[in-house]
């Protein structure tokens, strides 16, 4: 691949330190931030770089990476790259559109993580296996090896060369969609699919069925979760998350409480047999 010799030494040696540290993706795991905190990690020192001369727009920027980040680890760093050449931007233009920056991360790590998970994990790991086991059936004492060889060399070529290439292209069509005035649009529309990707995560991740049914002369006359799905498929889940949220941006409820809350909320609902 020829995308290193776009770089300058300076932009080569923080995307080796990038390479490194995005191997801290999911070190540090929180229910409300995921891989957060590896992502910041990782794009420190772009951040330190890029920001020197300004310490409120450091301080701004390391907040922004602190957003929540869950993507396949293979396709990780193509996104550290995308979202590192964005922040080199903002730090060179008073009028770059900060907010289009965690817009394309979000965007960006929903599809790609499907796209990861079904290559390396479905596709990739599985004829690692195959080819593996085969050999130890035959008493080959190299096949684990063989194994790890075969499933970690693509994954850390895609690793390497990924987050080199995201931000290459990044600089180049960053630069082309602020001359011909279509960040805008492209910001939007990167928001639409992250906000159809936290959708899908609510109705996936979040369930709460209700056991209660009402009961006339020892039979059950309505099932109220059948009830429920027939008016709306995941109200319960939606009006939970939507509350949250809400107690999150207009109330300031620390998210530790709200995990508490509803950890609560589950073992009082399931005690009393409601769910």
């Amino acid at each position: 691949m020829n995308v290193a010799k776009k770089l300058s030494k300076a932009e080569k040696k923080l995307l080796r330190q990038m390479y490194w540290r995005s191997f801290s993706l999911y070190a540090a795991v929180t229910p409300s931030k995921q891989g957060a905190s590896g992502f910041s990690y990782a794009m420190q020192p772009f951040l330190n770089r890029f920001y020197r001369n300004s310490e409120k727009k450091r301080q701004e920027a390391m907040v922004r990476q602190m957003s929540y980040f869950n993507t396949n680890v293979a396709m990780y760093p193509f996104v550290l790259g995308v979202v590192a050449s964005m922040e080199k931007k903002n730090s060179e233009q008073d009028d770059f559109n900060a907010e289009s920056i965690n817009a394309i991360k979000t965007s960006l790590m929903g599809p790609l993580a499907g796209i990861g998970d079904s290559v390396f994990w479905g596709v990739l790991r599985t004829i690692a296996a195959g080819i593996a086991v085969g050999l130890a059936q035959s008493g080959n004492v190299l096949a684990p090896i063989i194994f790890l060889l075969l499933f970690n060399l693509p994954v850390q070529l895609l690793r390497w060369y990924g987050g080199q290439m995201g931000y290459t292209l990044g600089s180049a069509y960053i630069s082309d969609l602020y001359e011909n005035g279509f960040i805008n649009v492209l910001t939007k529309g990167a928001s639409i699919v992250g906000l159809a990707m936290v959708g899908a995560m609510t109705s996936s991740m979040v369930k709460f069925n209700i056991k209660w049914n009402m009961v006339m002369d020892g039979k059950v006359v309505m099932k109220t979760q059948a009830m429920l799905d027939q008016i709306f498929v995941g109200l319960i889940p939606l009006t939970i998350t939507l509350i949250s949220f809400y107690l999150m941006k207009k109330k300031n409820v620390s998210v530790n409480v709200l995990i508490v809350a509803i950890i609560v909320l589950g073992i009082l609902a399931s005690v009393l047999g409601i769910a």
